[in-house]
């Protein structure tokens, strides 16, 4: 009766969007851009999952102390924006999406992070007023536990990565599934999960050795083939950091 009368009130389009926020669960969880705009509007929290490499970068640096700007573009407005913040923009040092090359870096750092994947979707949610945090495997129970004092439902958004191909769609990355899943597995003692959730959460804590699937992943045989085994490896890593970045004023910080 409840579908009935919306399909007399609306548009079927207004039906199947509602479908898709997942309503009556505390976490939530979806994929990318437009997981981002399924989930935003009944979320008081976002988690962006970009664990090769985004927040794992993020997480390791601002372990050390450092600030995070994420920008989503690589190109000049990239530069105009790290100078407007007063930002070094990654690439102009040692500094990079690595997380290996940010391991060192000193505290107090302000560093502008370009990503395609986490940073432009740390920038849409934050667009839309919800708490945003970078999680990935390493941080998975301190960012778990975050968002939950901070308030929900809480959103988890496993960013994937793009295919080579004409319009770059979204290529759902496993490595993302599983630190989605493992942040969403440490939320479920006290809050229900979706469907979504519930079977990623189910599949994090079903890994036997998560570096080694991360390593052995498409995307991260991909990272190793380029030359980036110790990402892969710090990447891979679980719960070893206390770290909670959260975004505030457009900067990840340390809450």
């Amino acid at each position: 009766m409840r579908s009935e009368s919306r399909y007399r009130a609306g548009t079927l389009a207004d039906v199947v969007d509602d479908v898709y926020t997942q309503q009556g669960f505390d976490v939530r969880l979806d994929w990318g851009p437009d997981g981002v705009d399924a989930l935003v509007g009944g979320c008081a929290v976002l988690v962006i999952v970009d664990v090769l490499s985004f927040s794992t970068a993020v997480d390791v640096a601002v372990g050390r102390g450092a600030r995070i700007l994420p920008l989503p573009w690589r190109d000049e407005r990239a530069a105009a924006a790290a100078r407007a913040a007063g930002a070094v923009l990654a690439g102009e040092r040692s500094w990079t999406l690595r997380p290996s090359s940010l391991v060192d870096i000193p505290a107090g750092t302000f560093l502008a992070l370009p990503s395609p994947n986490g940073a432009t979707l740390s920038a849409k949610a934050a667009a839309a007023g919800v708490h945003v945090l970078a999680g990935c495997l390493r941080n998975a129970t301190a960012v778990a536990r975050q968002a939950q004092e901070l308030g929900g439902p809480v959103g988890v958004i496993a960013a994937g990565e793009r295919w080579r191909a004409d319009g770059r769609p979204l290529r759902p990355g496993l490595e993302d599934y599983l630190g989605a899943g493992a942040i969403a597995a440490a939320m479920g003692g006290s809050s229900s999960l979706s469907p979504e959730a519930t079977v990623a959460a189910a599949a994090a804590r079903s890994v036997v050795d998560m570096a080694a699937t991360v390593a052995d992943c498409a995307s991260g045989r991909e990272l190793i083939e380029w030359g980036h085994p110790g990402d892969v490896d710090l990447a891979g890593r679980v719960d070893v950091s206390d770290v909670a970045p959260v975004l505030v004023d457009g900067v990840y910080t340390k809450e």
